[in-house]
């Protein structure tokens, strides 16, 4: 847990972005403006919503469509995507001091350093790195 707090202190200015969120029970939304705040539990992350509200949910390696309104654990869930040195989009399955374990949507998994980037300036940028876009 402490490696994603750890990367979120020493970039004040960019915040790991969400990239969709579910809350329990609601609709999907594709944010623009939504962002991890700070890391709860292996999988568990308060996030900032599109409203500025704070809420704790489950992060999943999943498509923003395949978001899911009912987990087992009461929690809404939220995806964030990387982009691979190959282009190929990949979502967060979790994340570990400078590195994550993605999942593809083709259902490849694999870990990878990753780096904190800004949309459009970030895909494929360094070979054997997964960019994630910040906010």
């Amino acid at each position: 847990m402490a490696g994603l707090n750890h990367q979120l202190d020493e970039t004040l200015t960019g915040k790991i972005a969400v990239t969709a969120y579910r809350p329990f029970g609601g609709s999907k939304v594709d944010s623009t403006t939504a962002f991890i705040v700070s890391q709860r539990a292996s999988r568990l992350f308060k996030i900032h919503q599109e409203d500025s509200t704070e809420v704790v949910m489950k992060l999943v390696a999943v498509a923003p469509g395949s978001l899911s309104a009912t987990d087992a654990g009461g929690y809404g869930q939220f995806c964030v995507q990387v982009i691979l040195s190959d282009s190929t989009v990949a979502y967060v399955e979790k994340f570990y001091n400078r590195i994550i374990h993605y999942k593809t949507a083709a259902g490849a998994t694999g870990y990878v350093k990753y780096s904190l980037g800004s949309e459009g300036t970030d895909e494929g940028a360094v070979a054997n790195l997964g960019t994630i876009d910040v906010r």
